[in-house]
């Protein structure tokens, strides 16, 4: 029988604390904790009291020597600048770091430090202590320079398009506001030939330019003027203008592609119609149904012009239509994409039409159309008179030289101008939507037509009416006031409902798109942003 062997079993020693006299574990110093701390401050030569600059007007803090910094409170860049002006926190150990709760308007900020240091013999200590910062106001150069001078800017971006219209600026107007792209204008010019936008730094513009190709095809050059100059320290401040010229190209235009371009693209056209504009320019040949989007790139490597616009439209009585295949043959009504006859939105047609001035006489002209799917016999359309027309342009003489050929007419879309008339006639006119505009300040050097520009509004809200697409783009609010005076006036408007049959279909923007006005409802959250401001200087 083997013996077993004694196995001591290990015990922990204990001292006496030099000081106390407790019963501690052995350590290098031979003292507890709290002797330790009676006789070392580890936060000794850090600062317990910080003053922190606050610019009320755009609600940064200075970090030193220089730059301001954006930051919420209790973010956690916040918390990093508030370490960072702490004092002495190089000869410890950081271990943790927190917010401790103060009330916002006492502009008080208070951080719970805790920290490591090594005091008698490699002995480890760790104590938290807090460091209260005042808040001051102390405005920015930036808001400082600006509410000297409100006006005073550093870029601009002049805004401008060839054409005899506004509404491209209209669209760019709501594209604008949905974004938020003039978050960082500090004004907006409304000028005669486009629209000037005004920024605090180059960067700023350039973001901005860079949202509009996003949006429309153009072109931009910049230039810069020297304003002051530092020959102490060789410091340059500039004034800085991008000049951005949007193509002179615009919906329902009609265009002859150079001879290249058009064999680039299969031998297309070369009179083509303009049936888009976005950052691409899109082209339908109307005689065939086939679309090209044509890049920014493109269009500027070999540019065309219009060689009619929609001043130039002429209205025509639509006395027949057949749809067709693209072949010629013809098609049933209600036809699918596989019978060769529709391409998208549009359904390739013969019309045979007359102009309205033309009423009475025998003149009629047959002509293809991409409108198939909306026209029918009775309508009115309008497009381009071809026969008559006295049209310019390189392209377009180059191509009729090579003994190119030209249709009489050229349908662009169909006129629900009698529909709306008799709606106006009845007093139902009103639209129950709305557009939201921008701040702007307007040129009073210049004569302003001011018919005009309400004509161009309201054909670029007809066009919103006419086209789903286009109305996707853009935010679209309810007018609570027309809907709630249509409400009141239900019963006479059910009664009016067989005189109002024939014009039924004339284009309108469904409720179910309509977006609630947040503003109008006092929900914004502008409000309370100043609501917080006024209590942070009731002190």
């Amino acid at each position: 029988m083997e013996s077993s062997t004694f196995q001591p079993h290990a015990t922990q020693g204990h001292v006496l604390c030099c000081l106390c006299g407790c019963n501690i574990m052995p350590n290098p110093s031979n003292m507890c904790v709290n002797c330790i701390r009676t006789q070392v401050d580890i936060t000794e030569g850090i600062q317990k009291q910080v003053i922190m600059l606050w610019c009320k007007e755009c609600g940064r803090y200075l970090q030193p020597p220089k730059h301001w910094v954006a930051a919420q409170l209790e973010s956690k860049e916040l918390l990093t600048l508030c370490i960072k002006k702490v004092k002495g926190l190089n000869k410890v150990k950081l271990v943790d770091a927190s917010f401790i709760w103060t009330e916002p308007h006492s502009k008080r900020i208070k951080i719970k430090l805790t920290i490591q240091a090594e005091v008698f013999n490699g002995t480890i200590l760790q104590q938290s202590f807090v460091v209260e910062y005042v808040v001051e106001n102390n405005m920015c150069p930036d808001c400082n320079r600006a509410n000297a001078n409100p006006n005073s800017w550093i870029a601009c971006a002049q805004v401008r398009q060839h054409v005899f219209h506004k509404r491209t600026f209209l669209y760019l107007e709501q594209l604008i506001l949905k974004y938020g792209a003039d978050s960082n204008c500090i004004k907006v010019n409304d000028i005669h030939e486009g629209v000037d936008f005004f920024f605090k730094t180059r960067a700023h513009a350039l973001k901005f330019i860079d949202f509009l190709q996003s949006v429309v095809p153009l072109s931009y050059r910049h230039d810069k003027q020297l304003v002051s100059h530092d020959t102490h320290n060789n410091t340059y401040n500039y004034k800085y203008t991008f000049s951005v010229e949007i193509a002179p190209i615009c919906k329902d235009d009609l265009v002859c592609l150079p001879a290249k371009v058009s064999a680039s693209l299969g031998n297309l056209g070369p009179i083509v119609l303009v049936t888009r504009v976005t950052s691409q320019i899109t082209i339908t040949d109307p005689h065939d149904l086939r679309s090209v989007s044509l890049d920014t790139q493109v269009y500027y490597r070999h540019p065309f012009a219009s060689l009619a616009s929609g001043r130039n439209l002429t209205s025509y009585i639509v006395l027949d239509v057949e749809p067709i295949n693209r072949d010629g043959s013809n098609v049933a009504w209600g036809g699918n994409s596989q019978t060769g006859g529709q391409a998208g939105r549009f359904q390739l047609a013969e019309v045979q039409v007359q102009r309205e001035s033309d009423l009475g006489n025998d003149t009629v002209f047959f002509a293809r159309t991409h409108l198939g799917n909306v026209l029918k016999p009775g309508d009115v359309a309008l497009g381009y008179d071809l026969a008559t027309a006295q049209l310019v342009g390189l392209d377009y003489e180059a191509f009729v030289a090579k003994g190119g050929t030209t249709p009489d007419v050229i349908l662009v879309r169909k006129s629900y101008e009698e529909k709306r008339r008799k709606r106006r006639e009845r007093g139902d006119a009103a639209r129950t939507w709305k557009l939201k505009q921008l701040e702007m300040d307007v040129d009073e050097s210049k004569t302003r037509q001011i018919e005009k520009e309400e004509a161009d509004r309201e054909r670029f809200m007809q066009e919103l009416e006419e086209d789903p697409e286009m109305r996707q783009r853009i935010n679209i609010y309810r007018d609570e006031a027309v809907m709630a005076e249509k409400n009141l006036l239900g019963s006479k408007k059910v009664a009016q409902d067989d005189m109002s049959d024939d014009d039924s279909d004339a284009p309108e923007v469904p409720l179910e798109e309509l977006l609630e006005d947040l503003q109008q409802l006092g929900l914004d959250e502008k409000g309370d942003d100043e609501e917080e401001d006024e209590d942070m200087n009731m002190e």
